[in-house]
């Protein structure tokens, strides 16, 4: 084998790799709402949670996923895998919110959810019907990055709650965790396949990954000192 198909060996080798690693943490962060789910069930109630990262991930997966099918982008089948159960995963998470939540937050989330639905079928409709080739990409490519982004940046809500309370509870660890290695890793993979639309969107959710796993370690870290401060006997 020559140097340079060894070094395009390599090259594919790595780009894949990234691409699984970024397939099996986004499997990791698909089923790290479960426990979440168990006490919503176990309650029936949502409590304080939130249902907007829900929605945010089942928009961002049906996006990312037309994006990465071959009559939109050539070699990116790794992003329309994870995403098609991406999406299967978020709605179904999207569904029992709506069941367990009172009156109002139920209105909410189930025009949401419609307002998805409609969003990404003329979206659908547009790239196919009106666009081609580049500029077909260009237009899911950037509505990918608007989306991604979106998601990302929709715990910032749950980051206002746990600066309000200064309390963790409704900030789950497994979800900020799960959320930072598959941006890592599809960073990795855009970098790779020197596809914009796929590295940029993931390289500022590294950041805001980062910055949740921040705010977590800091007010775990100041609940643990507040319970082993002695009581005071009078």
């Amino acid at each position: 084998m020559s140097t340079s198909g060894s070094s395009l060996y390599y090259y594919e080798v790595c780009s894949y790799a990234a691409g699984i690693a970024g397939n099996i943490f986004a499997f990791v962060l698909f089923l790290s709402p479960i426990p979440t789910f168990k006490r919503i069930i176990k309650n029936k109630s949502t409590e304080q949670f939130s249902g907007l990262p829900y929605i945010y991930s089942f928009l961002n997966c049906l996006i990312c996923g037309w994006y990465g099918l071959p009559w939109v982008t050539h070699g990116a089948i790794l992003v329309a895998t994870v995403n098609s159960f991406g999406a299967l995963f978020q709605l179904f998470y999207c569904i029992l919110f709506i069941i367990y939540s009172e009156k109002g937050k139920k209105v909410n989330v189930s025009v949401l959810l419609v307002g998805v639905l409609c969003s990404f079928a003329l979206i659908a409709s547009v790239s196919l019907e009106l666009l081609q080739g580049k500029a077909r990409q260009n237009f899911v490519g950037y509505l990918s990055i608007a989306s991604l982004v979106s998601m990302f940046a929709s715990p910032l809500s749950i980051i206002r709650l746990v600066i309000r309370t200064k309390s963790v509870e409704f900030m789950p660890f497994h979800l900020s965790l799960a959320t930072f290695f598959m941006s890592i890793s599809f960073f990795a993979y855009g970098v790779l396949l020197h596809d914009f639309f796929i590295y940029i969107p993931n390289g500022i959710g590294t950041a805001l990954g980062t910055m949740q796993l921040l705010f977590y370690s800091y007010f775990s870290k100041k609940a643990i000192e507040q319970y082993k401060l002695p009581l005071i006997v009078s």
